[in-house]
This record gives C-alpha cells, structure tokens and sequence, in this order.
C-alpha cells in the first residue's frame, strides 16, 4: 500500500478540524507550537491598533488561528492577516490578502523568516511584518519587483509605518508595552 506523504487543502480540511494549530506548506503538514503570553500580548496590542486604524468599508483584520488558503498545496496561519477584499473572507480566508504578520519565537524563526517569507512573495501578498518580541523590533517588507524589500523597521523605540494601510503608523513601544522578562534557566 502506497502511503501518501502530500496532501491537498481538501484533505488538510477533511483531516484536521477547523482551529488547529496546523499549517499546509507545499503539501506537508506542519504543526505549529503553542504561543506564549509575550506572543499574544504582542499580537493583540497590534491586533488592536489595527482595528482601531481601519474605518467601516476599508478591509478586515483577522487574528490567528485563521486558515489563509493560498492554493491546493498552502494553507498558512499568519498571526494577523489583513485583507481588503470582504468577498475573500468566509469561514477562511481565501485568495491572498494584502498583509501579514508573523511574531517571531525561536521555534518559528526558520519557518516563519524563510519557508513562509518565500510563499508570500510567490503568492505576492503586498506587504509582510515581522516581530521579534525578544528583541522588541519590527520589521515591514513591501514587495517588489525583485522580492520583499525593507520598507520600514525600528528597535525598542520609534515608529513603524504600513504602505498598503496609508497613513498607519505605530509606536513600537505600544506594541511591546505589556512584555514580561522571561525567567532564566
């Protein structure tokens, strides 16, 4: 009996229930950690911001776990997905939106900096932020026509700024506001 190592999002979706913490990259089935409490404050103080930013009419915002399904093969869960189009979202998110936000922890770095910075750009999703809490640094990437380019960035202090959200700004104080250190070993 031949054992199949590839699945398609119709299978991933027939498989797994809808909520869990599983990514479709090319086909194969990846499981996601568990976020810390560093994460979700980090992604709900952007999260925040965000909804804050966008008047009726101008797109939605949408938090993890929420499946983005690029395609048969892909399957994402970006912490934060931005999409202006309200007809690509249903019970998920179809087709690609505008911008995502990845918060980086040491179990996603690969993933998350690499594999999936690589889908976004062959699916040409406009604009991609990556957050190191660690770090307090965020990082925006505008695509181009030679791939993701920095648009913006900042450490600990200053502001980060959307081009496809024009005219969004933010402290990157308001976003690590609320991190607790982490005990050492």
């Amino acid at each position: 009996m031949q054992v199949k190592t590839k699945l398609a999002a119709e299978e991933f979706f027939k498989l797994y229930t809808q909520g869990s913490r599983l990514e479709l990259i090319n086909g194969e089935v990846y499981e996601m950690p568990g976020q810390c409490v560093n994460h979700q404050r980090v992604v709900g103080n952007l999260y925040f911001k965000l909804r804050s930013f966008l008047k009726e009419g101008l797109g939605e915002v949408l938090l993890s776990p929420v499946d983005v399904v690029f395609d048969q093969e892909n399957v994402l869960q970006p912490d934060l997905v931005y999409a202006s189009d309200p007809s690509k979202v249903e019970d998920k998110v179809y087709g690609v939106p505008e911008l995502v936000v990845e918060v980086i922890s040491p179990q996603t770095l690969v993933r998350d900096f690499v594999e999936k910075r690589k889908l976004y750009e062959r699916f040409k999703v406009k604009e991609y932020w990556l957050i190191f809490p660690l770090e307090k640094t965020m990082f925006v990437y505008e695509l181009t026509e030679n791939g993701y380019e920095l648009y913006s960035y900042a450490t600990e202090k200053g502001k980060v700024k959307s081009k496809v959200l024009e005219g969004f700004e933010l402290e990157v104080e308001e976003v690590f506001k609320e991190l607790k250190s982490l005990p050492t070993p």
